[in-house]
């Protein structure tokens, strides 16, 4: 199954949870960081907009694992994201506040959408550069360029196809050299339309926040391109505050995987066209950090610290909410929802009955608590978050009423029930008059190393094993658990315990159709 980046910070139907480190420095005055907080020690860390920050300075973020990809046209895992938009701007972007619509970053104003839904042209700002070494002015030909690529094999864009396939012209699936997209018109260097083959402007101009409208300066990176996968990823330049550290000839020094991150300023942005206030000096992302307990208490006894990609676990948030200290941590809407995943081409996965089996015997509350229980997010009844376009519609915090997710608990009685349908719909699965699973083969499952979705995976392997099914449990690093793994088929792999899907933007339709439309499946 086509899976969104997992976004680490994000339980249940959808709350971030954000540690940050708060102090005095030597001259006296206070710093801290990350989204919506404030640059005053005892300023309270919330959702609201931020408090006046203070300019300069240096922010360390601990995280577990590293990014998936730098290139901005194959990045979609949710610790991507968050560092891909402090180093680059694309069309439209969402800032701190920004529940519905995104606002203008490249583009000047709202997109104009035609009178039949067909034509989406968008007018962009003057003055905004790209980083060293190609330091010249983006234009409208730099996002297209950046379109084209995205649609080849090259560029293994994860969701191109998914919202932008009804531009004319556009590939239905990624091809072997760069096209020419020719609904992607350019008729100056402030100006970029695009033509649709059916009425879809409303969504897919909503999707030009995403990354893929990034600007890529064709002259400097059509070299690396060539190649299958594409090496730009090494050599990527920037157009945000914040940029890789890099050489002279645009290689990212700045970058060790699994390791470190050091992002600098950029030398050629200009904050009269941006609206983010780019406080800091400098940032460093400290990778390795897979002991969440013990990063989350160094972050809050520290200074100049934030979570990076992981969850605070539960006993931090509960001993910082009691304590003196809960200006340091903020509750966000994420906009998306975690689950245990059971591949359906795998036996016995492949039955509904067996897996509505398995969702009525599951302790979801025990699942909830290695997240951080309520603090950190509602049990989710449906695929919608709350406060998003058609969660009421889809019944809200009740859901739509079905019987094996009616209790949160577990109900094994029900479990059963489904289990002895199963049997009688295929008599040849060896379940018993109990109900329970007897074939003593292994399951595959593999899941973070990292708590708390380790935590998570191990409670999932406690309930699988309530049904009598047998695990063979492994774990690898957060970073390679899809890349290499649970979006890999030939792994074979069973059960994959920590699946996130997040809005790609707010429309119903970035949280269904991707993960439900057969063509999505890779």
């Amino acid at each position: 199954m086509h899976i969104r980046r997992l976004l680490p910070a994000v339980v249940a139907a959808g709350i971030a949870v954000g540690v940050a480190a708060c102090g005095s420095s030597d001259n006296g005055s206070s710093k801290s960081g990350g989204s919506g907080t404030s640059a005053n020690a005892g300023t309270p860390f919330s959702g609201a907009a931020p408090g006046q920050g203070k300019k300069g300075g240096h922010l360390t973020a601990l995280a577990a694992g590293d990014v998936d990809y730098v290139d901005p046209g194959q990045t979609y895992y949710s610790f991507g994201y968050m560092i891909h938009y402090a180093v680059n701007r694309g069309l439209y972007s969402y800032g701190p506040g920004d529940n519905e619509k995104p606002r203008p970053d490249i583009a000047t104003g709202p997109p104009e959408l035609s009178s039949d839904q067909k034509t989406i042209t968008v007018h962009l700002k003057k003055g905004i550069k790209f980083s060293p070494p190609v330091n010249r002015e983006i234009t409208s030909k730099d996002i297209k360029y950046g379109f084209d690529r995205a649609f080849s094999t090259h560029v293994p864009s994860p969701y191109a196809t998914v919202y932008f396939s009804d531009i004319v012209g556009a590939p239905s699936k990624p091809t072997s050299t760069i096209p020419d997209i020719s609904g992607i018109e350019t008729p100056d260097d402030s100006t970029i339309i695009f033509k649709l083959k059916t009425p879809s402007a409303a969504l897919v101009s909503q999707a030009l926040a995403m990354p893929i409208s990034t600007p890529v300066p064709e002259e400097y990176a059509k070299k690396f391109d060539t190649k299958t996968p594409s090496t730009y990823d090494n050599y990527v330049v920037f157009t945000g505050p914040y940029m890789y550290k890099n050489d002279s000839t645009g290689k990212l020094v700045g970058r060790q995987p699994g390791k470190s991150i050091e992002l600098v300023r950029n030398p050629n942005w200009d904050a009269k066209t941006d609206y983010r206030p780019a406080y800091l000096d400098s940032i460093t992302i400290e990778e390795g950090n897979d002991d969440s307990v013990s990063s989350s208490r160094r972050i809050i006894g520290g200074q100049s610290l934030v979570q990076g990609d992981g969850t605070t676990p539960a006993p931090v948030i509960k001993q910082v909410l009691a304590g003196n200290k809960k200006s340091q941590i903020a509750f966000i809407p994420g906009g998306g929802y975690r689950f245990i995943s059971m591949n359906s081409t795998i036996k016995p996965f492949d039955n509904l009955d067996v897996r509505k089996a398995v969702v009525a015997a599951a302790d979801r509350r025990a699942l909830q608590l290695t997240r951080g229980g309520t603090a950190a997010g509602d049990m989710a009844s449906h695929f919608l978050p709350p406060a998003f376009p058609g969660f009421d519609d889809a019944g809200g915090m009740k859901g739509p009423s079905l019987d094996f997710m009616a209790n949160p608990s577990g109900d094994m009685a029900l479990a059963k029930k489904y289990m002895l349908a199963a049997k009688k719909q295929d008599p040849s699965l060896p379940i018993n008059a109990s109900g329970m699973w007897t074939d003593p083969t292994q399951l595959l499952m593999v899941a973070s190393n990292a708590d708390p979705g380790k935590k998570t995976a191990e409670v999932a392997q406690a309930q699988f094993e309530k049904l009598g099914f047998k695990i063979k449990f492994r774990t690898v690093p957060q970073d390679t658990l899809y890349t290499k793994f649970c979006n890999v088929p030939a792994q074979k792999i069973a059960i994959c315990p920590n699946v996130g899907w997040f809005k790609d933007f707010n429309d119903p339709q970035a949280m269904l159709d991707a993960v439900f439309n057969g063509k999505n499946i890779i």
